[in-house]
């Protein structure tokens, strides 16, 4: 048995087959993947990794599965499951993964080819375990897999605490000691015991608490676009030779030489490394946005980027458009016993329409570009795109809201 001392569990026992895939280069492979990818230039602190996370989820699941009475080569199943759910994830974890994704078609959960070859390969089999079980576990297939992927995962709770604590924010606290000790299968449905509204209640309020001030910070998503741009440019040079699903199997040093070396990307490189960002010509709110342009796809977004640069007779390099998608709650199917019945939380809290309306009216569509072109991109961008707002908003307004911002984050 290896006891580990964690920031946030403390203790740690690893035992059995997480043991032996404790030292695979695959896992491995996520001490040098930062869990929050970009946020760390808005949260110096935030440089925890996957590795870490990985434990917190494998120590989490340990729990959940003794007080669900499981054990045997069921439990040995999950325990792999929970420690190698991550080992799908590229370099600076979520930051690139629709990009690869479009070129793969394979999200960070598809790890069914990772799980089979390599080390890793061997030490499952070693132990009776077969790779394809353990990988549709980690993709949140059969019962079990909803303990590691699902609206009840440890995966959530062991992020959220762990995020808010290196952040330094107060906003992702729970109590994932009770979690873990209330859930129950009915039905072959992963559900909280009676008496838990509360308690789902309050994993929905730290994400959605977290999400404005940490995932979705302005900056945080300034930086993701950067190099997320950064990236696609690498993938399309012709040297260095990089392809997708070689980028996939990086880690962040790793990307982050070949942005450096690679003359397309150098410049973005820079800006990165120095924190000289682009900065925000547009940030408008849901309402003001036409529907087709929420719902355009990353070509139709590319052709409206070059179409502002155009308009705006700047490089289209200086134009990023950066559109989320809609806003969603997948916390609020959470399942919960009350009064025998299972229902979603959905149903059953009146927070839940309250936190929808919150994440709706924190819904940004934004426009970024260097700081001396962002009045004449803001202005261009609110015509192209046929936004319903006023030009203040993009230059006189904007500037003093950041002047305020930055008094909180930096």
């Amino acid at each position: 048995m290896t006891t580990i001392k964690d920031s946030v569990h403390d203790h740690i026992r690893i035992d059995g087959v997480a043991q032996d895939l404790l030292d695979t280069p695959e896992l491995q492979r996520l001490r040098n993947i930062r869990q929050l990818g970009t946020v760390s230039l808005v949260y110096p602190s935030a440089n925890h990794t996957r590795f870490e996370h990985s434990l917190g989820v494998y120590h989490l699941a340990c729990e959940a599965l003794e007080q669900l009475g499981v054990s045997g080569r069921q439990a040995d199943r999950v325990h792999a499951a929970a420690l190698l759910h991550d080992i799908g994830h590229g370099p600076f974890s979520h930051n690139l993964e629709s990009l690869t994704y479009r070129r793969t078609g394979r999200y960070h959960d598809d790890v069914h080819g990772l799980l089979e070859d390599g080390q890793v390969g061997d030490v499952l089999r070693e132990h009776d375990l077969e790779p394809d079980a353990v990988a549709d576990l980690i993709a949140g297939e059969g019962r079990f897999g909803q303990l590691v992927s699902g609206e009840l995962d440890v995966d959530r709770m062991d992020y959220l605490v762990r995020d808010a604590h290196h952040t330094g924010v107060p906003y992702g606290t729970i109590d994932h000691g009770r979690l873990v000790r209330e859930l129950t299968f009915t039905d072959d449905e992963l559900v909280l015991d009676e008496g838990n509204v509360q308690t789902a209640e309050s994993l929905l309020v730290a994400r959605a608490l977290m999400n404005p001030a940490v995932y979705s910070h302005s900056v945080a998503r300034i930086s993701k676009a950067m190099l997320r741009r950064a990236a696609e440019r690498l993938l399309d040079a012709p040297e260095p030779d990089v392809d997708a699903a070689s980028l996939q199997r990086m880690d962040d040093h790793d990307l982050i030489v070949a942005l450096r070396s690679c003359e397309a990307t150098s410049q973005f490189s820079r800006r990165l490394d120095h924190r000289n960002l682009y900065k925000r010509a547009v940030w408008a709110e849901i309402d003001d946005v036409p529907g087709g342009i929420i719902e355009a796809d990353h070509e139709s977004i590319r052709e409206f980027e070059h179409e502002i640069a155009d308009d705006a007779d700047v490089d289209p390099e200086c134009v990023i458009l950066d559109v989320p998608g809609r806003p969603s709650m997948t916390e609020s199917t959470t399942r919960v016993v009350v009064n025998g019945d299972i229902r979603r939380l959905g149903q059953q809290s009146p927070l839940v329409e309250a936190l929808r309306a919150a994440q709706y009216s924190q819904w940004r569509l934004g426009v970024y570009t260097p700081p001396e072109m962002r009045e004449r991109v803001g202005r261009t961008a609110v015509d192209v795109l046929g936004l319903d707002i006023e030009g203040a908003l993009v230059s006189e307004v904007r500037d003093g809201l950041d002047a305020t911002l930055d008094q909180f984050v930096e």
